[in-house]
């Protein structure tokens, strides 16, 4: 499902698109559980993601914010945003504890 980085720079990417938001919920797409993978090899960053629905009318917007912040870490001069719709995103289980309480879910 989601893959934690596992390198330096890796980290520094998600660390940078964290600060992303989904401009309708206004939570962070990480906490959000809408990131799934980060990889970067060499100057390159991949990033796979989801959207909360197949229909989300701010899904451009937020694919762009991702490629903007993933490309202020330095060294990295392209970003490639994969949008997969498997796993289906599910907030109960992907987002954080955080994030579901602001969303209103308790388990």
């Amino acid at each position: 499902m989601i893959r934690y980085p596992e390198t330096e720079k890796e980290w520094e990417v998600y660390h940078s698109i964290r600060s992303v938001e989904d401009p309708e919920i206004g939570i962070s797409l990480v906490e959000l559980g809408l990131i799934y993978d980060v990889k970067v090899e060499g100057e390159k960053a991949e990033v796979t993601m989801t959207y909360t629905s197949l229909a989300c009318p701010a899904g451009p917007q937020m694919k762009q914010d991702i490629e903007n912040h993933a490309l202020r870490v330095e060294g990295i001069s392209e970003v490639v945003v994969h949008v997969v719709w498997n796993p289906k995103w599910e907030p109960r289980s992907m987002a954080s504890e955080e994030a579901k309480m602001q969303m209103g879910i308790f388990d």
